[in-house]
């Protein structure tokens, strides 16, 4: 059984999709801490300027060891509204804008407060969008936390036993950090992700890769996930 381990991100990019896609469990990792200059609060996506970034601001003041699933939006901040102003402005010529937008403006007009949830309805809705059957399970309701000095690969490795699997379908990444003597003494396959970004229809000129799903969505609609290198 194949397993996806993933931080939950903001609005992700094609190939957090892709891995999504692939695995028979996909497990979002909410019980880690919180990186300010990571994509959990934040993506990009391209106007005619060329790229333009989406932030939800996010409570940070004296919580430097909060987890991901303890991030509070700032409620004073009116980011909600700033985001679905880009989007339209800078999509709306777009073919499917209209198909998908409706959807994601119902979602951005409820009140949320943490970080978590808004970014796990986000996912829910565009995985369905993009036809996506795979279950999403977050960590945090797997296990108890392990000690602090714990490797990082034990954790993985607890995780992908808990959900029954045995190989872990990592990001590109891991290789620069995962001790992959580790998952072979646990009996854990690794397989590592390499993902080719496709060309796909853009607004404003040659395309620009690694923005968020969004670009893909509201550019090519219904033929997004074959164009993820994945058929429906």
């Amino acid at each position: 059984m194949l397993i996806g381990i993933l931080q939950p991100s903001y609005m992700p990019w094609l190939g957090f999709f892709e891995q999504m896609a692939r695995v028979d469990a996909f497990v979002l990792y909410d019980d880690v801490q919180y990186d300010k200059q990571g994509w959990r609060n934040r993506n990009r996506i391209k106007n005619s300027q060329g790229i333009q970034w989406l932030s939800v601001p996010i409570l940070t003041k004296g919580k430097r060891s909060q987890l991901i699933n303890q991030a509070r939006i700032d409620p004073t901040n009116k980011w909600d509204l700033k985001h679905l102003a880009s989007l339209e402005t800078n999509y709306k010529k777009a073919i499917y804008f209209d198909h998908f937008y409706c959807q994601i403006e119902l979602l951005f007009n409820k009140k949320w407060n943490y970080l978590l949830d808004l970014n796990l309805n986000l996912l829910n809705l565009l995985k369905e969008y993009l036809g996506i059957k795979t279950q999403i399970i977050i960590s945090s309701s797997l296990l108890k936390r392990l000690p602090k000095d714990a490797s990082p690969e034990s954790r993985l490795i607890e995780i992908c036993e808990k959900v029954g699997g045995d190989t872990l379908y990592e990001g590109a990444a891991g290789q620069n950090y995962i001790d992959a003597r580790i998952f072979k003494k646990a009996k854990i396959g690794l397989i590592y992700q390499q993902y080719n970004h496709p060309i796909y229809k853009q607004l404003y000129g040659d395309i620009v890769p690694y923005l968020s799903v969004v670009d893909l969505i509201f550019n090519e609609g219904p033929n997004s996930l074959t164009i993820l290198g994945l058929k429906k």
